[in-house]
């Protein structure tokens, strides 16, 4: 989100899923949309298929999309900036820039013109192996079409230059003047079917609802107000998660809360994830299962699951959406909302038991009825949720910004000036990954997804069905690597990081480049991220999964 929001001022996707049937062009990056997102990815098959669309791919491994792709870019990992910088040299260089866009609704065009001067195709090639002409043709077939869209997800975002690579493809779609129509704009595809609607609500250590900064004073003032706070709100943002395990280890962060969440799996270099969550004076964990994480916490809370309980979701188009409670949950399990709330009171109690009746509670009012008065106070504060209430959620989603009761929603954002105003050219310098393969540890591993199994498989390798489905992480090499080590598909064999080592089964596939190993981080038997590196993007501070050094073996 930063590296959007520098750019347009905005950091969530700016058109709708169901413009992707309008695109004349969709250039995709960091992205295994069938796997990660597979009804987003039938879209953009249909797109292709049935109404004409080409299909740019810019990945490393040749993925499902690549059969409907007119072209495939196949760069070395960790080489993006360097791929994106020379298509904008080739617009530029070539005059296939818009000039009227570039002219009337951004700035700092001739920063980014100084930047990629030098960005020649040819020197892309040296860097990213990718063949000089094949970012030409790119870059001439995004230039060239009317709608162009842009989508991509964590294969570049994770990443010690994830900013970088979200700025420069920002700077191809301002190029392009590919904003504010259908068919166009940039597209972060989220991970999970509410992370948007987490960080629109605040969950994010440095801003409160609606991206509106803490750093803000005017902000703070209205919050402050609102809340009838007793004391300053902290004008200081918080800590992010790699930043909170670096403190815990160092004394600075005493207690942890998690919810929904299993670093002991997900995070990377989870050897420091453990060892700074035992250092923890308390540590707690409110899950839906006993999970890696759960099983380390001092205290465990019962959290109900999506289908006991109401409220809303945010999905990636910016769609909010009611969910409603179709169970009751077993035992003595709660709504988080209900969970939070008595803590809230336990904390901070409401003085001689009064309480406020307002649709923004006082900080020492936590009485809230249900799910739907916690958003009634969130839409009171917040602009772009302003005119989103139940009753109307109860009809459809809406997309935000929704600033008004009738107002119909947002389906694309930009269209007549951005969120900034004017939008931003962002000259980016190419940057090696911290951390490339050497004669010590000779491969580059690189993890991600699966179609059978979510993220930590807490939720999926419960369900019996996935789970047989894929039972077990496999460890993914070229066949031509395993025949030099003497691996064969299904043997066992080790891989090995300067942070740790796991063990699985080979299996042997030309979809990924030589010198290229692929794994899930799915499974607790093999989990990936024992060898994953914490180093982070110094502005987003989210952690490098996609380049680290390994080094491979069979067992016998």
């Amino acid at each position: 989100m930063a590296g959007l929001a520098a750019s347009l001022g905005s950091g969530a996707m700016t058109n709708s899923i169901a413009d992707i049937r309008a695109a004349d062009v969709l250039l995709v990056t960091g992205s295994n949309t069938t796997e990660a997102h597979p009804v987003i990815s039938l879209e953009m098959k249909a797109a292709v298929r049935k109404h004409g669309a080409k299909l740019i791919l810019i990945d490393p491994r040749r993925i499902e999309l690549a059969d409907f792709a007119a072209l495939h870019l196949r760069q070395r990992p960790g080489t993006d900036v360097a791929v994106f910088n020379a298509m904008a040299h080739v617009i530029i260089a070539e005059g296939l820039a818009r000039r009227a866009f570039v002219e009337s609704r951004t700035e700092n065009f001739d920063a980014l013109a100084e930047a990629v001067k030098e960005c020649r195709p040819q020197w892309a090639e040296d860097l990213s192996g990718v063949p000089a002409d094949l970012i030409v043709e790119a870059a001439r077939m995004y230039a060239a079409a009317e709608h162009a869209a842009i989508f991509w997800a964590m294969g570049i975002t994770q990443s010690t230059h994830g900013v970088d690579n979200v700025q420069a493809l920002a700077n191809l779609a301002l190029l392009t003047g590919n904003f504010g129509r259908p068919g166009g704009g940039v597209n972060p595809l989220r991970g999970q079917n509410n992370v948007q609607g987490a960080c629109d609500v605040g969950g994010l250590p440095n801003v409160l609802t609606g991206y509106q900064s803490v750093a803000d004073s005017a902000v703070r003032e209205k919050f402050e107000n609102a809340w009838r706070a007793e004391s300053p709100l902290p004008a200081k943002p918080g800590l992010t998660v790699t930043e909170m395990m670096d403190a815990a280890l160092d004394g600075r962060l005493k207690a942890l809360f998690i919810m929904g969440e299993n670093p002991m799996l997900s995070d990377p270099n989870i050897h420091h994830v453990e060892d700074a969550l035992r250092a923890l004076e308390l540590l707690v964990a409110q899950d839906i299962f006993l999970n890696e994480t759960a099983q380390v916490a001092d205290v465990v809370l019962a959290g109900a699951s999506f289908a006991e309980k109401d409220g809303t979701f945010t999905n990636t188009e910016r769609r909010v959406q009611r969910v409603r409670q179709a169970i009751e949950p077993p035992g003595n399990a709660r709504a988080d909302w209900q969970i939070i709330c008595d803590l809230g009171r336990r904390l901070n109690p409401a003085p001689n038991g009064l309480h406020a009746s307002a649709r923004v509670r006082p900080l020492t009012d936590w009485d809230y009825a249900g799910p739907a008065e916690v958003w009634d106070e969130i839409a009171a504060l917040t602009p772009s949720l302003a005119g989103i209430s139940y009753p109307r959620l109860e009809r459809a989603g809406i997309q935000w910004p929704c600033p008004a009761p009738d107002h119909a929603g947002t389906p694309i954002l930009h269209r007549e000036k951005f969120t900034r105003g004017l939008g931003k050219f962002m000259p980016i310098t190419f940057r090696e990954p911290v951390e490339n393969p050497d004669s010590e540890f000779p491969f580059v591993l690189s993890t991600g997804r699966m179609l059978e199994h979510w993220h930590g498989g807490t939720m999926s390798r419960r369900s019996a069905g996935l789970d047989s489905l894929v039972p077990e992480g496999e460890i993914e090499l070229h066949p031509a690597d395993g025949a030099q080590m003497g691996i064969g598909d299904g043997d066992s064999i080790q891989v090995e990081s300067r942070r740790g080592a796991i063990t699985g089964r080979a299996h042997l596939t030309d979809t990924l480049p030589r010198g290229m190993i692929f794994m899930t981080f799915h499974f607790a038997e093999s989990p990936a991220n024992a060898l994953t590196i914490d180093a982070v993007d110094p502005v987003a501070k989210i952690p490098e999964y996609k380049v680290c050094a390994v080094r491979v073996r069979r067992l016998n």
